[in-house]
């Protein structure tokens, strides 16, 4: 291990200044939480001490040079990557930065049609026009998995002008293609390879966990550190090699959309979250996927649930797995997803990450415990003893294809729209998405057009009371469409 790891410079820089007790006449304007004494006296003094601004001996976000460029350049280091750049603005931001930097508008970038919805803003900023590639669907799950290397080299020989290829890696689910071989064959061709590693801040910590992207060959990739690395919500990561992208060119598109201001709280913890997987994460995580494979088999013992795991490795889609994602499919109980994550959190006080018509996702990480996930197995059997009704068959392939684009996203989102009940808008093209949030999947984005299924599905979520995001309509009774 580089002993360098063990250092945490922008966190020790943070506490320095907090001993000195400097009288601020800057912002933020809590002055030291003495403006904002309900919170500080719920959450601690100290934290909102700590909550100040960028000053010489703190560095500054914009332009790193001193503290916050040392605790990058070991990040970077951490993750096998030349350049690190910390986000305050979840990987959303790193996402929207990495299509910008790659394409301009007009050109081209493969990426799979189950792409997060900053993707789809990503190609909205930059211009970018898409070339969807279908993913395997796993139809026993009713769920999207990795894309092939294969359909990478079709979309590629039939676009060789791609500026960029954008991967998944992991899928929400944890499924990882085989993000190697995709980046020899977009090299090949001079196109840069991206990867949404939302899920993946772990992996370059433990042997028996998939590689990073870095290590796999990406030129870029946002990570949620805040995700399964430890760090506080909305800070991530944009890791990046120097071949075929520019990092001051990066560095520049990322200013144009974060915040001057950021926090170093949030900065602070990707820096302490950073130093504890690098030093202790192999042990961390080799005792978690212990905890997880135990679960996952005592739950495999119970009629009804089938927690999936490593099994799916070889199925189309699925090069590789990360075994501390627990998934549970619970359609033979004759529940939806969406029915078990309702039950959980209201009958048993848990709650879990996401729900779809078969499964239910909870998302494991450095925090869990032996107890934490035993309580989710206990309440799951529980509810397997109650609910046994049969199959739950409320999704057809149909709904998981990928829609018709009729226009680029961009500029779908600036042309004329009109608003329609959702009932009526077959045959529209759509001026916006409705998606699940999460995962933030879209069903259709601005573009594409609408269709019987997709208006069916979008009904059958709001039966469910699913959360739909993406629409100005709160409630998804209209819809916008081009049109006037």
């Amino acid at each position: 291990m580089d002993k360098e790891q063990n250092r945490v410079p922008l966190f020790e820089a943070l506490k320095d200044y907090h001993s000195r007790n400097v009288i601020p006449f800057d912002v933020p304007g809590h002055k030291h939480g003495a403006g904002l004494p309900e919170l500080a006296d719920y959450v601690g003094k100290k934290m909102l001490e700590i909550d100040v601004n960028a000053m010489e001996c703190l560095d500054n976000i914009s332009n790193p040079i001193g503290v916050i460029r040392e605790a990058e350049a070991l990040a970077a280091r951490a993750y096998g990557a030349d350049n690190a750049f910390f986000l305050v603005n979840g990987t959303t931001s790193g996402v929207q930065a990495m299509i910008m930097a790659a394409c301009r508008p007009g050109e081209k970038i493969i990426l799979p049609r189950n792409a997060h919805k900053s993707a789809i803003a990503g190609m909205i900023l930059s211009g970018a026009v898409p070339i969807y590639i279908q993913p395997e669907i796993n139809g026993d799950l009713g769920i999207a998995m990795g894309i092939t290397a294969d359909s990478i080299k079709q979309a590629i020989e039939s676009h060789p002008d791609a500026r960029a290829i954008f991967v998944i890696h992991p899928t929400y689910y944890g499924a990882v293609s085989d993000l190697a071989a995709i980046a020899k064959i977009a090299h090949r061709y001079g196109m840069a390879v991206l990867a949404d590693e939302a899920h993946g801040a772990h992996f370059n910590f433990h042997p028996q966990l998939p590689a990073s992207a870095m290590e796999l060959g990406a030129d870029a990739s946002a990570s949620s550190i805040h995700k399964t690395g430890g760090s506080l919500t909305q800070s991530s990561m944009l890791l990046m090699r120097d071949d075929i992208l520019d990092p001051k060119y990066m560095k520049t598109t990322l200013n144009l959309t974060q915040t001057t201001s950021a926090s170093y709280l949030l900065m602070a913890s990707l820096d302490i979250a950073r130093k504890q997987l690098a030093t202790r994460g192999r042990d961390i995580l080799g005792r978690l996927l212990g905890i997880v494979r135990e679960a996952k088999e005592e739950l495999n013992s119970v009629d009804g649930l089938y927690a999936f795991g490593r099994e799916l490795v070889g199925c189309p889609g699925v090069f590789d797995y990360d075994d501390t994602k627990l998934g549970v499919n619970v359609r033979k109980l004759g529940l939806s997803g969406y029915e078990t994550e309702k039950l959980l959190r209201k009958e048993y006080n848990i709650q879990v990450e996401l729900a779809d018509m078969y499964n239910i996702l909870a998302i494991t990480a450095v925090g869990d415990t032996k107890e934490s996930i035993g309580s989710l197995v206990v309440a799951l059997k529980d509810l397997a003893k109650y609910h046994r009704n049969g199959n739950v068959s409320k999704i057809t392939q149909g709904m998981l294809k990928n829609p018709e684009i009729v226009v680029s996203p961009r500029d779908a989102y600036y042309s004329s729209k009109k608003s329609v009940p959702l009932e009526e808008a077959v045959g529209y093209v759509s001026g916006e998405s409705i998606m699940v949030y999460p995962p933030g999947i879209p069903l259709v984005t601005p573009g594409e057009m609408m269709t019987e299924e997709i208006v069916a599905y979008a009904k059958l979520l709001k039966e469910e009371e699913c959360m739909l995001q993406g629409t100005q309509d709160p409630y998804v009774d209209t819809i916008l469409v081009l049109g006037q």
